[in-house]
């Protein structure tokens, strides 16, 4: 099982690539922009982090105008960051 730390880094990266797909509404894109910046945010918990990350991706998930793969991806992102210990 990956540390928190790498689990995190893989969030960061799956935020980026759904950030960079152009067919994703620009609604969803600035919230997971939103989302990255928090989740590289040093100054909170790795908890908090993952807590808060996963309240925000919430939001979107059930924006009607999302594409089935971004929903997919959010799904999947949402798991991972759901094995981040908040203590």
């Amino acid at each position: 099982m990956p540390s928190p730390d790498e689990t995190i880094r893989v969030c960061i990266q799956m935020l980026q690539n759904i950030t960079e797909d152009s067919t994703i509404p620009r609604n969803i894109r600035r919230v997971a922009d939103e989302t990255k910046s928090v989740l590289q945010d040093d100054s909170k918990s790795i908890g908090l982090r993952a807590a808060t990350a996963i309240s925000m991706i919430d939001e979107i998930s059930n924006d009607p105008n999302m594409p089935v793969h971004a929903r997919t991806r959010i799904w999947e992102l949402v798991s991972q960051l759901e094995t981040v210990p908040l203590d």
